[in-house]
């Protein structure tokens, strides 16, 4: 949450989800800080991946607001929320690369698309941004060809190629196995020390909850709005009961969970 009396990069500001007549999630309020990484947490349902949806405009709110920089979002026009969304990278759960497209034309797409940088240039910092997360060296691969940790790592290479300020995380650990997971959780804090970017993390895996988080939003599924916020690590020990049987889930206690987290 955005501290020191400092401005917050996002605000969700009484935020209502809803599909038709059936509320998902009601009145939810948070803000993350310039440099934070926020994750969004609760049960399966709650509507994790669909507030992350309503804060990248893919879907809208039933009622609420969503400010960036303190700059509306849901009420910008489709020319103010392109300016606003290029300043947005996105890993989603598949990675989403385009299969027929090598490593270095996945990064260089939107490079190509909202930049006058020449083809050379295109080529140059796709293969920068390849390098970053550990994959110099690719840029002529396939997706079909690679790892799907891999893979995830070169979505997060091209959610960089346009230098944003904002990285968003859709379950970025699915599918991958044990250690997968921790490298890519390791990369994503080295990112943000090394961008400065805020990242906002959707994920249910409580070893990535407690390695990258600086602070979480957990959406109850029995309220079905926000019941606790902070850092994972003291919900833990002082959170509410529905929070703190989420991140002890499992049977382990806070000294195993933290301790598999490391």
């Amino acid at each position: 949450m955005a501290t020191d009396g400092a401005a917050p990069h996002i605000e969700v500001r009484n935020l209502t989800m809803a599909f038709g007549s059936v509320v998902i999630m009601h009145d939810l309020n948070f803000t993350v800080g310039r440099g934070d990484v926020c994750v969004i947490m609760g049960g399966s349902g709650s509507g994790k991946s669909t507030l992350l949806n309503h804060m990248l405009g893919l879907l809208e709110p039933a009622s609420g607001d969503i400010l960036y920089d303190g700059n509306s979002f849901t009420e910008a026009t489709s020319e103010e929320r392109s300016t606003m969304l290029r300043r947005i990278g996105v890993l989603f759960q598949s990675g989403a690369l385009w299969s027929a497209m090598t490593l270095a034309e996945n990064v260089g797409l939107p490079l190509q698309e909202y930049t006058a940088l020449s083809p050379a240039e295109i080529s140059e910092v796709a293969s920068f941004k390849l390098a970053l997360v550990g994959l110099k060296g690719f840029e002529d691969y396939y997706p079909s060809e690679i790892s799907g940790g891999m893979q995830k790592r070169a979505g997060l290479a091209r959610a960089m190629a346009l230098d944003p300020d904002y990285l968003f995380f859709d379950e970025p650990s699915a599918g991958l196995d044990p250690i997968s997971s921790r490298l890519l959780d390791e990369l994503i804090l080295e990112l943000r020390e090394s961008l400065g970017a805020t990242i906002v993390v959707v994920t249910h895996e409580l070893a990535s909850i407690f390695t990258i988080a600086t602070t979480s939003v957990f959406l109850d599924n029995e309220a079905r709005t926000i019941t606790a916020m902070g850092n994972p690590k003291e919900l833990l020990q002082h959170g509410n009961d529905a929070v703190r049987r989420f991140l002890s889930r499992g049977g382990q206690d806070a000294r195993g969970t933290h301790e598999q987290a490391r």
